[in-house]
């Protein structure tokens, strides 16, 4: 598989659950609630927040895997680039210093 007998433990190969997530930036998390990988993400929001990352996690319901791309077509999709942008103007506006951990899930 696409591990090709590599450690899985590799944080590069799992960061969901192996990787150091301190310091990283503001991060918005957008997945469906029908998404393959609706448990990684929720693991990876939870461990952000445990590391003090600013951390959304935003689950769209009964979406599938990159429901995004469905803009246009797709009225959660188009809501939830709308968030996206939200995400991002807020945290420009804060010139990045917004340390408010939410993790909502």
């Amino acid at each position: 598989m696409y591990l090709a007998g590599a450690d899985p433990r590799q944080p590069l190969l799992s960061p969901a659950v192996h990787a150091d997530l301190t310091g990283l930036p503001p991060m918005l998390i957008q997945v469906g609630s029908n998404e393959v990988l609706l448990d990684d993400s929720t693991r990876l929001a939870a461990r952000a927040s445990a590391a003090g990352v600013d951390v959304i996690l935003d689950v769209t319901a009964d979406v599938p895997h990159v429901f995004q791309s469905f803009a246009g077509v797709l009225d959660e999709a188009d809501e939830a680039l709308d968030r996206a942008a939200l995400f991002l103007r807020q945290r420009i506006r804060a010139g990045g210093a917004a340390r408010s951990t939410r993790f909502t899930g």
